[in-house]
């Protein structure tokens, strides 16, 4: 047998809900898609928007929204990576150097791997994404990036380099979770962190931590 399981979707209709034809002329043309947004957006927006039991609809505004949501991830990722600099050394995290901020961005780290792994082995790619979603806008981006800099800023090293270590985690978690839903951009920036195998695709799928 060619798969041990099968993935079956609904119907991908227009933004109407009508059945995509020749004859009303309302299908879209993925290879135009790619070319306005990427394959990643594109690949992103059919995987997430794809409700089980149901069918979806194509509608751009959504696409505009996918590709926005990738590029938040690109820029905090160019922004993490600057701080670290071309010579950083990645170094174990420890628990009692870590600041309350710290422990809590972990803790929501740890949570967000736990339900995306639940709603992925259930094959439901929109709740598993949600959680992502939730983590990276409203914990990672609009809360600790922002609160570090107080850290980044510190005169005490200890401080620093272990918010620079909480912030390479993060990263590196986010980018291994997105990347099922976008491989391209997640090869891309993977391969840009301090420490990286050959590929992506070597790397082990993150794990919870209790």
């Amino acid at each position: 047998r060619p798969f041990k399981e099968v993935v079956i979707h609904g119907l991908v209709r227009d933004e109407l809900g009508r059945k995509m034809s020749k004859t009303l002329g309302n299908g879209v043309d993925p290879i135009q898609v790619i070319a306005d947004y990427g394959a990643d957006t594109l690949r992103y927006f059919l995987t997430t928007n794809s409700t089980p039991g149901q069918d979806m609809r194509y509608i751009d505004e959504k696409v505009q929204a996918a590709s926005n949501y990738l590029n938040k991830i690109w820029n905090s990722a160019r922004y993490v990576l600057s701080i670290l600099g071309d010579d950083y050394k990645e170094s174990e995290l420890s628990l009692e150097a870590m600041s309350a901020l710290d422990k809590w961005i972990i803790n929501r780290l740890n949570t967000t791997i736990k339900n995306v792994t639940m709603n992925m082995d259930k094959y439901d790619f929109n709740a598993a994404s949600n959680h992502l979603y939730n983590f990276v806008y409203d914990d990672f981006c609009s809360q600790y990036l922002e609160m570090s800099k107080v850290a980044l800023n510190s005169e005490n090293e200890e401080v620093k380099n272990t918010t620079k270590a909480v912030l390479l985690k993060c990263l590196k978690n986010i980018i291994l979770l997105i990347y099922p839903y976008t491989p391209f951009i997640a090869e891309e920036l993977y391969c840009s962190l301090p420490t990286h195998l050959e590929s992506i695709m070597l790397e082990s799928y993150p794990k919870y931590e209790d």
